[in-house]
């Protein structure tokens, strides 16, 4: 039976819409998640490499990254234009930009995305098409789907692959599993995010498994898909060959999980966005750091 308890109600917080064209624009893409993906990314670079990635594909990767994750931002506000302006959480963010330039800047970083992916090697540059529509394609899942938290992990998850395949041509195991890791831990903590918009996402129809489970059953869900990703992470260590300083490292990475477990089931909007983001920057940092010293080790 599906748990119909109510959800948090959401706390409006105005945006600065009075601040320079750059500062909104890049509020309006949450520029700072980018620390999710990207270290991801990186430490798949730096084992595929084995610790000494070349400059120019280790800023082509960045370059691509942060170009692919604007063009899929910028391609969500605009399909959820009016649905945000709805939603007491989101009604500002087309304050902080108009339509027109939303679309043009979408144009803009998905060639420059493509032209870098072409830089790099030819199999990134045939995938660069596929990786766009892959990103593109979660904004529309909750209007058909309740496990559209996936669709968001999976945009996400495919950085280590690229990452891999951008420095050696192919595909290989580690980033595969480190995928799959990425993928239980952006569903799960986006589960929790996503608790801000029970009520507004019930009220709309649109599709989560935070209504469709409930509140009580999702923040437990969220802690079985955060174990996922803990047990891939030693999974990814083990095959990569990676040594005593990284497993070591994967103690906080747990300890930061449990803390944003625990933040969450305050079911305050305070408590769920830290756990969202000071957690989760911290573990995605965290992995970064580890990778790069025990390889270089």
């Amino acid at each position: 039976m599906t748990n119909t308890q109510p959800g948090p109600v959401p706390t409006h917080i105005p945006v600065n819409k009075h601040g320079n064209a750059i500062t909104r624009f890049l509020h309006l893409i949450r520029f700072s998640h980018t620390v999710f993906a990207l270290p991801f990314a990186l430490a798949s670079l730096i084992v595929a490499a084995n610790g000494r990635p070349a400059p120019r594909i280790f800023v082509l990767v960045i370059l691509s990254m942060m170009l692919a994750r604007t063009a899929a931002m910028l391609f969500n506000r605009v399909v959820d234009w009016e649905i945000d302006q709805r939603n007491p959480r989101t009604q500002s963010r087309h304050l902080l930009a108009s339509k027109p330039i939303a679309i043009f800047s979408i144009i803009v970083s998905s060639v420059l995305f493509i032209f870098c992916a072409a830089k790099i090697n030819s199999l990134t540059f045939a995938l660069s098409p596929v990786a766009l529509a892959l990103i593109f394609f979660y904004s529309l899942t909750k209007r058909f789907t309740d496990t559209t938290h996936f669709f968001l992990g999976l945009a996400l998850g495919i950085a280590p692959i690229a990452a891999w395949i951008a420095q050696t041509g192919r595909v290989g195991l580690p980033p595969v599993i480190l995928a799959f890791g990425v993928i239980c831990w952006v569903a799960g903590f986006d589960l929790i995010y996503s608790i801000q918009d029970y009520d507004f996402d019930r009220r709309e129809g649109l599709h989560s498994l935070v209504v469709q489970f409930g509140i009580a059953r999702t923040l437990r869900f969220a802690q079985l898909l955060h174990l996922m990703m803990f047990v891939a992470l030693i999974v990814f260590g083990v095959v990569a060959k990676l040594g005593s300083l990284y497993f070591s490292a994967m103690i906080l990475v747990a300890a930061a999980l449990v803390f944003e477990h625990r933040s969450a089931r305050l079911l305050d909007v305070t408590g769920i966005n830290r756990a969202f983001f000071q957690s989760n920057a911290f573990v995605s940092a965290l992995f970064l750091i580890a990778v790069w010293f025990d390889r270089a080790s």
